[in-house]
Order: structure tokens, then C-alpha cells, then sequence
């Protein structure tokens, strides 16, 4: 009786909840869920309301074609809210939707050719950058890192003897190795001393908590205070869990760094927005499909060494590191 009680309990009961339930069963990323979470009150809201069940192919094709026509999104967008919605009905209603040429219809992805700052351009977005938004800039930059990549890395996920960031779960949930520049050890080896400090208060005041990725909290005792698993960069404010109640700290959002590049010049920065800046900053030999000017491709990128500059420098087949002439933007 007890056990049918408790199942009835956690069992969510709304539809918002059985989707949560359903993309963390698959272990599927945050920003999926919330996203999916998304388009799905987008649909409701759409139609009145009406629940989806009582829906069917030809309300998803109209809520789509308005998308389409009346928002004019993008056709990654809309093959987004196609994700979405095909999830909700296979995963959660138990219901399969036709796809074409009578039903859901997924848009055409145009290649589209990268914008790549120049060095100089680089310089020039970095000079305006002061303080940790500059700390993050230069490892966009150096290492190739996405901006959620870098403002989600952990102390452990950077080695200084290696000269090496472990990025853990990046874009498909893939980990990958990043070189750490030398000219970014400097600054970020400050920066984490005096984290390391004020963590050591936080700590003896009986917080110090953060996140930690799936059941490894309750397998490692007070592993939450660590110093290896804490964030290389912590959000300056701490906030209630809503499952412990437990005050954690949770890491930098993109908002924060966003503020920070206002006012950045480039080539497509007239926003100043630093995440509309920072897949532009990446050093192109981290980026599929883009030469440097200096002549420097994708092929070997993730065996790249690192010199005393900023720049990744590709290793040959067969052959040791380039000595290619890098040119430090580190202003």
C-alpha cells in the first residue's frame, strides 16, 4: 500500500512534468529540456490551450506553418520546435505523428559560410573586455572553447602541468581535450587563488556547496565542497536548491559575459552582446570548414600544441608541431 502511495507521489502528473520526466529518463541536456519545455507551451498557447491529446497532425502542421509564415524563424528554429513536438507525441502522448509529404515536414538547412574575426578585430574586442569577461575571451580564443563550455568548467578540468582543459560533456555530450595557452595561465592561475579563498570562507561558514553532475554527491561524501569539483568561474551570488534547500553556487551565465562585451567593436558586434560575439572569437582551427589567414585548417586540431601566443597551432601527419609565425592578440 505504502509503495503504491509513494509511486503515486513522485509520479508527475502534468504535462510539462510527464515531459521533464520523459528527456531526463533519456539523458538528454538541460538547455534540451528547457527548450523542448518551451516549444510545448508555445503549441498549448497556440491552440487555446487545448491539450495535445486532443490534438493531432493537422493543428501541429498549422502551428508550424505559422512559424513559418507569420514569424518568419529561421529553419533551424523550426525544425527545433519539430524535435519538440514529435518528442511530446512519441515519448509522452504514446502517439506517432506522419512526417512528409501529408504530415510534419522538417524545413531545409541552408550551409551558411561562418563569420571569423580578424586578428586585429580580435584585439579589438579584447581590449574593451576587463577582468573575468577578459579571462573567458581569451580561452574562447585560445582554446576553442563555446562559451557554456568555458563558463561550465570545473577546477579539475584544467590542468596547468599539461597545459590541457578537459572539457566535459560538450556539444552531443562528447568530452574533448583543449589546449590551455600560456598566456592565460597567468591570469587564470590568480583568479582561482583567490576563488580558492574566498571558497575556504564560504566553506568554514558551513556553505561552499555546488552542483555536481547525477548521484555522484551521494556516492562521495562532501564532495560537493571540494575544491576540484568547485567552478573556475563561480556566479558571484549563491541560491536555495529547490530539491535540498541547501545554498549552492551555481557557475557564470552567458547574461553575465554578455553585459560585460558591451560595447565590443567587430565586424558583427554592433550589439555588443558577448554571446552573439563569442562563436566569432573561437579560434577558427576549432571550427569545421574554416582556414585561418595564416594557412592553419581544422585537419589535426585536436592534437594541437601551444607556444606562448594565444594561437592553437595544428600538428602535421607525421610531423611534429608548426612553426608557423602565431600572432599574439593579448593586449
Amino acid at each position: 500500500m505504502s509503495a503504491n502511495v509513494h509511486g503515486a507521489e513522485v509520479r508527475p502528473r502534468t504535462l510539462l512534468g510527464r515531459l521533464r520526466a520523459a528527456v531526463r529518463a533519456r539523458h538528454y541536456s538541460p538547455r534540451t529540456e528547457e527548450s523542448y519545455v518551451g516549444w510545448v507551451r508555445r503549441f498549448v498557447v497556440f491552440h487555446g490551450r487545448q491539450h495535445p491529446d486532443q490534438l493531432g497532425e493537422a493543428e501541429v502542421r498549422a502551428f508550424l506553418e505559422h512559424l513559418a509564415e507569420r514569424d518568419q524563424v529561421s529553419a533551424s528554429t523550426q525544425n527545433q520546435a519539430v524535435a519538440a513536438l514529435l518528442f511530446l507525441y512519441e515519448a509522452v502522448l504514446g502517439r506517432r505523428l506522419a512526417l512528409s509529404p501529408h504530415g510534419i515536414v522538417h524545413a531545409k538547412e541552408l550551409q551558411r559560410l561562418p563569420v571569423v574575426l580578424s586578428r586585429e578585430e580580435a584585439r579589438a574586442v579584447l581590449a574593451q573586455l576587463r577582468g573575468v569577461a577578459r579571462l573567458v575571451a581569451l580561452l574562447l580564443y585560445g582554446s576553442g572553447l563555446r562559451l557554456l563550455e568555458c563558463l561550465s568548467l570545473r577546477v579539475k578540468d584544467v590542468d596547468f602541468h599539461r597545459g590541457e582543459i578537459r572539457v566535459r560533456g560538450g556539444k552531443g555530450g562528447v568530452d574533448r581535450v583543449a589546449p590551455l595557452p600560456m598566456r592565460v595561465q597567468g591570469p587564470l592561475a590568480d583568479h582561482l587563488a583567490r576563488w580558492r579563498a574566498r571558497h575556504a570562507r564560504d566553506v568554514e561558514r558551513g556553505g561552499g556547496r555546488v552542483a555536481l553532475p547525477g548521484a555522484f554527491e551521494r556516492k562521495v561524501a562532501a564532495s560537493a565542497t571540494e575544491w576540484a569539483w568547485q567552478w573556475v568561474f563561480p556566479a558571484m551570488r549563491t541560491h536555495r536548491d529547490p530539491d535540498s534547500g541547501e545554498e549552492r553556487r551555481h557557475h557564470r551565465v552567458g547574461h553575465s559575459a554578455c553585459r560585460a562585451g558591451r560595447g565590443a567593436p567587430g565586424r558583427d558586434c554592433k550589439t555588443g552582446n558577448l554571446s552573439h560575439v563569442s562563436p566569432l572569437v573561437r579560434h577558427p582551427s576549432a571550427r569545421r570548414g574554416v582556414r585561418h589567414q595564416d594557412g592553419t585548417g581544422v585537419a589535426g586540431a585536436s592534437r594541437c600544441a601551444h607556444h606562448d601566443d594565444l594561437h592553437t597551432r595544428t600538428e602535421p601527419r607525421g610531423a611534429g608541431c608548426t612553426e608557423s609565425g602565431g600572432h599574439s592578440v593579448a593586449t
